[in-house]
């Protein structure tokens, strides 16, 4: 498991306009969240893909980045990004195994995909929290995101520590 502080592994992986994007780098510069979801066909999922489009210009005044993962293939996921509006980056194909191995997130085993795995990371790339989950529930929500971040910002300008 990853824990605060520790870098967040080099992973790449593939978007549903052919392009591929990499974290941490896509995200340096910014305060950055990494969602690993369980599926287009999860409820909890889809919750809270919804509630971080909703709080999308939130999030841009903190300047925090979002990006979405999970196994699901290009054609479940570009139907995901439509149905939803999603103006974040959602990436597809996620393979469960290598994600597991490199952020220590749960993976279920039949079918295969990745438990819901969610991390804000610093502008360096560094992880500033981990939320893992075993099962359908418990989950980052945008609310505590932003707070987070709010909390980080405002205390980096007077000068203390985390």
């Amino acid at each position: 498991m990853l824990h605060p502080g520790d870098p967040f592994p080099a992973l790449t992986f593939a978007l549903t306009d052919g392009k591929m994007i990499d974290l941490p780098e896509a995200l340096a510069g910014n305060y950055g969240v990494v969602l690993f979801y369980r599926g287009a066909w999860c409820p909890y999922g889809n919750a809270q893909l919804r509630a971080f489009q909703r709080a999308h210009e939130r999030l841009a005044e903190v300047g925090a980045q979002v990006v979405a993962v999970s196994v699901d293939d290009e054609q479940t996921t570009k139907a995901l990004i439509e149905k939803h509006g999603l103006q974040f980056p959602v990436a597809h194909g996620a393979d469960a195994d290598t994600v597991a191995a490199a952020v220590g997130a749960f993976v279920n085993d039949e079918p295969r995909y990745i438990q819901s795995t969610g991390f804000i990371l610093d502008p360096d790339g560094r992880v500033v929290l981990s939320v893992y989950s075993s099962g359908a529930i418990g989950r980052l929500v945008p609310d505590d995101v932003i707070g987070m971040i709010t909390y980080l910002r405002n205390h980096a300008a007077s000068g203390g520590a985390a």
